[in-house]
C-alpha cells in the first residue's frame, strides 16, 4: 500500500475508535453507519464488480437475522414457546447465555446464509441483466412473506431478541464495535480479493461474460464465489442489527426491500460502483444525509433522497469516485495515453 493509504486507514481507524467517545449521542446511528458501509461494500461485489444487479442481498441480511433469533433462543429454551402469543414462558439469560449464544447466532447466521446463496445462485445466475435484477427482488420479497407465515418464529407478529445484560449504557457501544469490526473486516477481504486474480476474472465477467467463458473462466463459480461472500456478512451483519433493534418483524425489519434493499444499491452508485473505495464515500454521504433529513426535515426525507437519486443517475452514472478518477486520474493512478488522448480530440 501507498503511504496516503496507510494514512487513509489509519484515519478510519482512529476516526472509528474515538467517534463514539466523542458523540456518546450519536452512537447508535454511527453503529448504523458502518451496517450502511458494509451493505454498499458487498453489494459492489457482484453490482459492481461483475455487473450482476442484485435486488435481494437483503434476503441474506432478514435470513441472518432469523437463524440467530432461532439459535440464541434455542440454545437454552423451546423456540416455539418463547414465541407463544399467550406468554407460555419468561426467560431469563444469564450473561454466559446471551453472549454464547449471540456469537454463536452470527457465525451460524453467515454460514446458513452462504448455503442459502449457492443454493439460489443455481438458479438466479441463470439470469441477467434486469432479468437478475427482478429475479432477486422477487426472492426478497417472497422471503419476507415466507417468514411472517411461519408460527415457530412469530409469524406475522414478529419475535423479541433476549435482552442484553450489561448496563444499558454499555448496549450502544458493545453493538457499535461489532458493527464497525465486522465492516472492516468486510472491506479488508474484498480489498484483497479483488487484488487477485479473482478481480480479473469478475471484471471480465462485466465486460463481456460470453467471452470470458470462451476463454475457459468459470463465470457461475466466481459469480457464486462473490455471492457467497456477500451474503456471509450480510448475514452476520443481519444478526447483530436484529439484536441491536431488539424485535424481528419480517417485513419491516427483516426483509426491507423497499428501504434498506434500495439504499444499498444507492449508495453504491452514488460513490461510484466498481471501485474499491466508492461504496464507501457513497454509504457515508448517504446516510448523512438521510439521518440529517429525517431529523431536520421530516416528511420530506423522501423528497431529499429522490433528489440525490435524480441528480446521481442523470449528472454522475459513474459516481463521485469515477468523477474524480476521470477528472484526476494520476492522483488515483492510472496513466492515460497521451497518443489517445490527441487522437480522441481530433476526431
Amino acid at each position: 500500500m501507498s503511504r496516503n493509504q496507510i494514512l487513509l486507514y489509519l484515519a478510519i481507524a482512529i476516526s472509528g475508535v474515538l467517534g463514539p467517545i466523542l458523540f456518546p449521542a450519536y452512537v447508535q446511528q454511527m453503529a448504523v453507519l458502518w451496517v450502511m458501509v458494509l451493505m454498499a461494500s458487498t453489494w459492489d461485489i457482484t453490482g459492481g464488480q461483475m455487473g450482476y444487479n442484485s435486488l435481494g442481498n437483503i434476503t441474506f441480511f432478514g435470513v441472518g437475522m432469523y437463524v440467530s433469533a432461532v439459535i440464541q433462543v434455542s440454545m437454552f429454551y423451546d423456540i416455539g414457546l418463547y414465541t407463544a402469543s399467550y406468554g407460555a414462558i419468561k426467560p431469563v439469560f444469564t450473561d454466559a447465555q446471551y453472549f454464547q449464544g449471540l456469537f454463536m447466532g452470527i457465525f451460524a447466521a453467515g454460514l446458513v446464509c452462504v448455503g442459502l446463496s449457492l443454493l439460489l445462485g443455481t438458479v438466479v445466475f441463470g439470469l441477467r441483466g434486469p432479468y437478475f435484477a427482478i429475479g432477486t427482488l422477487g426472492v426478497a420479497i417472497a422471503a419476507g412473506q415466507i417468514a411472517g407465515t411461519i408460527d415457530t418464529i412469530g409469524g406475522g407478529a414478529g419475535i423479541s431478541m433476549p435482552f442484553f445484560p450489561w448496563d444499558i449504557h454499555y448496549r450502544s457501544y458493545f453493538f457499535y464495535v461489532i458493527c464497525f469490526v465486522l465492516a472492516i473486516a468486510a472491506h479488508v477481504i474484498i480489498r484483497w480479493m479483488f487484488s487477485t486474480q479473482f478481480g480479473l476474472a469478475a471484471n471480465a465477467i462485466r465486460d463481456d461474460e460470453d467471452k470470458a467463458e470462451a476463454m475457459g473462466i468459470p463465470t457461475l463459480r466466481y459469480k457464486q464465489c462473490g455471492w457467497a461472500l456477500a451474503a456471509f456478512f450480510m448475514g452476520c451483519i443481519g444478526a447483530v442489527f436484529g439484536n441491536m433493534v431488539g424485535y424481528i418483524e419480517p417485513i419491516e425489519v427483516a426483509f426491507p426491500a423497499p428501504t434498506f434493499g434500495i439504499f444499498m444499491v444507492a449508495m453504491a452508485l452514488l460513490g461510484g460502483k466498481g471501485t474499491l473505495w466508492g461504496p464507501v464515500l457513497g454509504a457515508v454521504l448517504f446516510h448523512v444525509v438521510k439521518e440529517t433529513t429525517w431529523t431536520y426535515l421530516l416528511g420530506w426525507q423522501w423528497v431529499a433522497l429522490g433528489l440525490i437519486l435524480i441528480i446521481n443517475i442523470v449528472y454522475f452514472q459513474q459516481g463521485i469516485m469515477g468523477w474524480l478518477q476521470t477528472r484526476y486520474p494520476e492522483r488515483f493512478g492510472i496513466t492515460v495515453d497521451p497518443s489517445s488522448t490527441a487522437a480522441k480530440e481530433e476526431a
